[in-house]
């Protein structure tokens, strides 16, 4: 049996413990919930997440590109990328997913190329973080963007407002003193 095909017959296992490895950076309150509470609209969150793991394991089977790893991954990025994890902390679950292949593979890793089938494997989750970790960068990158948005926005219209500037490039940019 070659490598893909004993984790895909392990699937629901493996992510459930690549699952459990990301409820666990979170604060143990928010861990537990994640993992107890099985409705989306009360744990978007936990779904979210659990959602794109399938996703991506199943991505990392198929040898997918990275456009396809992208997707997978972008919903669990973006959540914590919005919830201030660092990059790092962002994105190693995804590392997290080496040791968990090796302890279901452990028992079958001698002789017939498995080792080098696991090699290869672990050579495209490391191209995976590098995915996730691009995905972070933008999302960060877009938030900053909308603060910046936001608060030039807030000085246009107090500006505006005092007279300084108008709406109608015809007029004048200040009041005029006679």
């Amino acid at each position: 049996m070659k490598l893909a095909e004993r984790l895909t017959a392990n699937r629901s296992a493996i992510v459930a413990k690549w699952f459990e490895l990301v409820a666990a950076t979170y604060p143990s309150d928010t861990a537990r919930f994640l993992k107890s509470q099985k409705d989306p609209f009360s744990n978007p969150v936990g779904q979210s997440t659990i959602g794109g793991l399938r996703a991506a394991f199943d991505a990392l089977l198929a040898g997918a590109d990275a456009q396809a790893q992208a997707e997978a991954l972008d919903p669990i990025i973006r959540i914590r990328a919005v919830q201030a994890f660092s990059p790092a902390q962002a994105t190693a679950f995804i590392l997290g997913l080496k040791p968990i292949v090796r302890e279901f593979l452990n028992k079958d890793m001698a002789g017939n190329g498995a080792y080098a089938e696991l090699l290869s494997l672990e050579a495209r989750i490391d191209e995976m973080l590098l995915t996730g970790f691009d995905i972070y960068l933008k999302c960060r990158e877009t938030l900053f963007q909308l603060k910046v948005d936001l608060e030039k926005n807030r000085i246009y219209h107090a500006f505006e407002r005092a007279g300084i500037v108008t709406l109608d490039p015809e007029e004048p940019a200040a009041p005029e003193k006679k």
